[in-house]
């Protein structure tokens, strides 16, 4: 057994809102907790999503907890709102990124994180984290990946830092942020 971890929830918010590009709040009302549960555990691989703690954030910000779990992957549904499927998984390392990000802070050092997005991501700007829309922003489209977060700058030194990247092959999003991380497809 894996210690229980309690989420944080100011980076289970981050981590709604960075998959959903800063998209409003799930509506508890358009699906019940069995459904939310299920679309979650579905952004990764079936031992990780059975055993993740799953969260939503419902209107006003404020997160419930669906489902404690006892493997340290803490697991959001996707967001109806938002035009493509969009569900997420992270590990601790990656929530104390996303909670950086969210609060505009340099996120800590030393703490790799892993996050499962198998279901793919709602577009979102290469370029710059926190991009409201598609103008001038370089938006993408990522179909089903993971992310490697929080490394040290050189490791993203061997991946693409461009602009516009090839989705389908490995490349660094936000490159030159304290945020960048390298995106995996895989597909």
């Amino acid at each position: 057994m894996y210690p229980a971890v309690k989420p944080n929830r100011f980076a289970l918010a981050a981590c709604l809102l960075l998959a959903t590009g800063g998209a409003q709040a799930l509506n508890p009302k358009t699906r019940n907790d069995a459904q939310m549960i299920a679309s979650a555990m579905r952004a990764a691989p079936a031992a990780v999503g059975s055993r993740a703690t799953i969260m939503a954030m419902e209107e006003g910000g404020k997160m419930r907890t669906l489902r404690q779990g006892d493997n340290g992957f803490t697991c959001i549904p996707d967001n109806p709102g938002t035009p493509g499927p969009d569900p997420m998984c992270a590990d601790k390392g990656a929530m104390g990124w996303m909670q950086a990000y969210l609060g505009h802070t340099t996120p800590p050092a030393g703490q790799i994180g892993l996050v499962y997005m198998l279901q793919g991501g709602t577009d979102a700007s290469n370029t710059d984290p926190y991009a409201a829309g598609p103008k001038d922003n370089h938006w993408i489209e990522t179909g089903p990946h993971v992310m490697l977060v929080g490394a040290d700058a050189s490791f993203y030194d061997g991946y693409p830092h461009l602009t516009n990247p090839d989705t389908g092959a490995p490349y660094v999003m936000w490159s030159g942020t304290p945020y960048q991380h390298l995106m995996a497809p895989v597909r």
